[in-house]
């Protein structure tokens, strides 16, 4: 998501986006059904490790070939299953209550492709605003250690990216379309 989403970005997501809706409170609040383009928020199916050389045929030609160069082999089995059960003539069909999520950078993506179809139940939110960007590398970010906090301190105010503050995320939807 380089230039919509930067890495060190913290966000403010709208959880009620996408909540289930029942009889009572579909009049309440603004649900609305996940549409090709959002950016969404989810958990993960898991996590995986790549060989960027392996990869390339796969990513170019999906869904031809196979995710065998998939380290974790249950990401592999569950990418291998999406392959099996939901591509018909060369194409894949969604099935319903799941999406297919692909980054904006499709020859440089770990998304679906890689290990499988997102269920529905793993959406949580759309992601509304960034409230506080920070540029630091992502090994900091994702564990918190203690060259982080070390950073953060020295650099607070040298590496907040302070033009993001509070900068509306727009999905494709919302770009006027030619």
């Amino acid at each position: 998501m380089h230039n919509t989403l930067l890495t060190g970005d913290h966000l403010i997501v709208g959880k009620l986006a996408y909540a289930p809706s029942d009889a009572f409170s579909q009049h309440l609040l603004p649900y609305e059904d996940v549409r090709r383009g959002d950016i969404i928020v989810f958990r993960h199916p898991t996590l995986i490790t790549v060989d960027q050389d392996d990869s390339l045929f796969y990513r170019g030609n999906f869904p031809l070939g196979g995710p065998e160069y998939v380290q974790d082999p249950k990401m592999a089995q569950r990418a291998s299953q999406m392959l099996q059960d939901d591509v018909v003539h060369g194409e894949l069909v969604i099935p319903p209550g799941f999406y297919f999520a692909m980054g904006d950078n499709r020859d440089n993506s770990l998304d679906s492709r890689y290990w499988g179809l997102v269920p529905r139940d793993n959406i949580e939110g759309k992601p509304l605003v960034i409230f506080w960007s920070y540029d630091a590398d992502t090994d900091d970010l994702k564990d918190y250690n203690l060259h982080h906090f070390l950073d953060l301190a020295t650099h607070f105010f040298s590496k907040t990216r302070w033009n993001r503050t509070l900068e509306l995320i727009h999905g494709y939807h919302d770009y006027p379309q030619s």
